[in-house]
């Protein structure tokens, strides 16, 4: 009796170790992975902190990146009519998994390169900071479009815009919906046929604004832009997507806001 109350009493613990165990291999089955994505935006004051954030990313953090793995960084800024023109600097870092991006702050400190040629950022004084504030936000990609885009344009940087959206809801309920109709709606692929040439679409997994999902479209220039979206509001697919009642009301609010890519960004 002893014996067969301990085969009943392992039974439970087998069973979640082959559980665990199918886990974690389907965690690591490259099909499934999805890019982990760390939007940072850097907030300042004036041309000199610019300069300075300018100089940190290309001299320094970027080649640091490159050096731990990670490679097609994205640098932009608001576009010179924008009222954020000239007080943000946004950052992308594509990450292929959290555990590279939990990984990076230490082994860019143990980088001597990296903290020889940022210094200046680095060991910058408390009362002449190279920024004002940093604004972090993580997201994990769609499994419609689970790797980032690199778009491809013949026009220079300064002529291109990069639109990036947040979509925020009433309710996470709302939220999930949203990104339902990216996903199984197809509204991610009525993007790509459309050629808006997309970096990412993620769900914001950690972010100041949740619930919310953002993605970033690219344009050769401000008329590729309005051309584009005046073909997307007025395919019939949209017609159709938009006016399915399941997705009724999955959109509370709409942040968007016109980039150009830096001189040196690599996306």
């Amino acid at each position: 009796m002893k014996n067969k109350l301990i085969g009943i009493n392992i039974i439970p613990k087998l069973l979640g170790f082959l559980m665990l165990c199918y886990f974690v291999t389907s965690c690591d089955n490259p099909a499934e992975e999805r890019d982990i994505y760390q939007i940072k935006i850097y907030s300042i004051e004036n041309e000199q902190q610019e300069s300075r954030i300018d100089n940190y990313l290309k001299d320094a953090f970027m080649p640091a990146l490159h050096r731990a793995g990670i490679s097609k960084i994205g640098v932009f800024k608001p576009v010179e009519e924008d009222d954020r023109a000239g007080n943000f600097i946004y950052v992308l870092i594509p990450f292929e998994s959290v555990n590279q991006f939990e990984k990076l702050g230490a082994e860019i400190n143990l980088d001597e390169e990296y903290l020889e040629d940022g210094r200046d950022y680095i060991d910058a004084a408390h009362d002449n900071p190279a920024y004002k504030r940093i604004e972090s936000i993580l997201l994990r990609s769609f499994i419609t479009f689970p790797k980032y885009g690199t778009p491809n344009h013949s026009t220079p940087p300064s002529e291109r815009i990069y639109e990036l959206r947040s979509y925020h809801a009433s309710t996470e309920k709302l939220y999930e919906k949203k990104v339902e109709m990216f996903n199984d709606g197809k509204e991610t692929e009525l993007f790509v046929e459309l050629e808006f040439q997309p970096i990412f679409f993620g769900e914001v997994i950690s972010g100041s604004s949740m619930p919310n999902l953002m993605y970033l479209t690219t344009f050769e220039n401000r008329d590729s832009q309005k051309k584009h979206w005046e073909t997307f509001v007025n395919s019939p697919e949209w017609t159709v997507l938009k006016g399915d009642p399941q997705y009724k009301n999955t959109v509370s609010k709409i942040d968007k806001v016109n980039l150009h890519p830096a001189i040196y960004s690599e996306l």
